[in-house]
């Protein structure tokens, strides 16, 4: 039987308690219902997780008792940064989620011109947080025992124009690419940047190609950027990762 993993934001040990609070809580006691005595299993991002088991139950509260710890990993070998125009309410959700499950390392949020979602100061840092724990559900959920690192929403320009890290590949997803994701040099890092609803506006796309960016396609058919996201990120890691 799979055991619950539940995700721990402070450094956990082996031999301490851990006083789970919060959503975390209310799922182990509302939604699985879980008792005294019942085995979890609890992770702080840091790397491996650990064997634990509720030692008591409290009002919104769960105290559970931290066990052994196992270095398990379960990470993608490819170091793929996603770099994904902001798109609409659930579409955006659901890329965090599935790119997660996918083994992404990195995702930064991009407002572009043809973005439909537009946010101030106060709405980027609410958004940030509601993607923060769509990440930790799927990580959860998918057995990663490492969170993916979420950068504040950039606009795009701005996210060209940093420094471009060294011995990583560069793809633009675009349906004008004549590179397919299979003819690809083989190689460990790789930024993947996808255009919102409306895919890049052509002088986005040109200013991405002149910063190296590599165009490439997947295929005939024009695909919704939610669907594009989780088809390229699953081709690069059967090309190179680990599925």
């Amino acid at each position: 039987m799979r055991l619950t993993r539940v995700y721990i934001e402070e450094p956990l040990a082996s031999g301490r308690r851990c006083l789970v609070s919060g959503s975390a809580a209310h799922h182990l006691l509302r939604v699985l219902r879980l008792g005294v005595g019942a085995a979890v299993t609890l992770f702080d991002g840091a790397g491996g997780e650990y064997a634990a088991r509720i030692e008591s139950l409290q009002k919104d509260a769960v105290l559970i008792d931290v066990g052994a710890h196992a270095a398990t990993e379960r990470e993608s070998p490819l170091a793929v940064t996603l770099a994904q125009g902001i798109s609409r309410g659930e579409r955006m959700d659901w890329v965090i989620q599935k790119a997660t499950e996918l083994g992404v390392r990195r995702i930064v949020p991009l407002i572009m011109h043809r973005s439909v979602v537009r946010l101030d100061a106060r709405q980027a840092q609410k958004k940030s947080q509601h993607w923060r724990a769509i990440a930790v559900a799927a990580c959860e959920q998918c057995g990663r025992n490492r969170l993916p690192e979420l950068a504040a929403a950039l606009d795009l320009q701005e996210y060209l124009g940093a420094e471009p890290p060294a011995d990583v590949m560069r793809l633009l997803l675009s349906p004008a690419g004549t590179l397919r994701i299979g003819a690809i040099k083989p190689i460990e890092k790789i930024i993947l940047l996808i255009g919102p609803e409306g895919g890049l506006a052509p002088e986005e796309g040109a200013a991405a190609i002149a910063q190296g960016f590599v165009p490439v396609q997947l295929g005939p058919r024009i695909l919704r950027t939610e669907t594009a996201a989780i088809a390229a990120l699953a081709a690069l890691q059967h090309a190179f990762g680990d599925l």
